[in-house]
């Protein structure tokens, strides 16, 4: 566990919060994914000698687990409940995975959410690329953000109907990287059922979204009274123009 570099992932106070793994690895398969990068470079041993993964692996998956480093890794010691873990603090779970993703079984998902349940002092911040596996674990704890990532138009109405059928306290949806969107009529009828809004870019390489797209996206939030977090990221696409790089998190 370690102090977070994900702008967003605040704790309550403010203060910059932590990521915490226990589980790594995934099969989304997204080209820009940086996870992947490290646990094939800097974690690769590391990764490599832990053997506790699923047996039976998802349809499609035409790998090795033993030669494949981000293939799906439990780490139960990091669920001892004597770990440390700093009170009142702000934690974005699985970095470094998706805990709701492929290859990740039912059993260990639910090892983490049993420990999330006994620090209630905590806020933990849930994101995932696989909604549909959200309504296993429905509803969710108190003290859980549970928010969806969509690159474009269409993975958003994913995010939205799925989060729709979900009981969360926040619910949030994760336009980062955004990379394309087409919807220009009616946003703010399902914008206005969530919570909270992220609009980053992609990075390594960067790509920024079209500006017209982000300015979209924050009016229709803007009409519908939902704050928007805009990360760092996309400053450059802020320069020169008569705009505000908002950060707002929900109260």
């Amino acid at each position: 566990m370690k102090e977070t570099q994900i702008e967003w992932a605040k704790n309550p106070d403010g203060t910059q919060g932590y990521t915490w793994n226990p589980i790594t690895g995934c099969l989304n398969g997204c080209s820009y994914c940086y996870a992947r990068r490290l646990a094939n470079t800097r974690l690769r041993e590391r990764y490599m000698a832990n053997k506790n993964w699923d047996t039976k692996t998802p349809d499609g998956y035409e790998g090795y687990p033993n030669l494949d480093p981000f293939y799906p890794r439990f780490w139960p010691e990091r669920l001892e409940p004597g770990r440390k873990m700093p009170r009142n603090a702000g934690v974005f779970v699985c970095d470094m995975s998706d805990l709701f993703g492929i290859g990740v079984p039912y059993h260990w998902t639910k090892a983490v959410i049993d420990f999330i349940l006994l620090r209630p002092d905590c806020r933990f911040y849930l994101l995932t690329k696989q909604p549909q596996n959200l309504l296993k674990f429905s509803p969710f704890p108190d003290n859980c953000w549970v928010g969806v990532s969509a690159t474009n138009s269409d993975m958003f109405e994913t995010a939205f109907r799925t989060l729709m059928r979900i009981t969360a306290r926040v619910k949030y949806v994760s336009f980062e990287p955004l990379l394309d969107w087409t919807r220009t009529e009616g946003l703010i009828n399902p914008i206005k059922h969530l919570d909270w809004l992220i609009i980053g870019a992609q990075t390594k390489p960067y790509k920024p979204p079209q500006i017209e797209w982000v300015e979209e996206i924050k009016l229709a939030a803007d009409k519908a009274g939902i704050p928007v977090f805009m990360k760092d990221n996309l400053k450059t696409l802020f320069q020169g123009k008569n705009l505000t790089l908002r950060q707002a998190m929900p109260k």
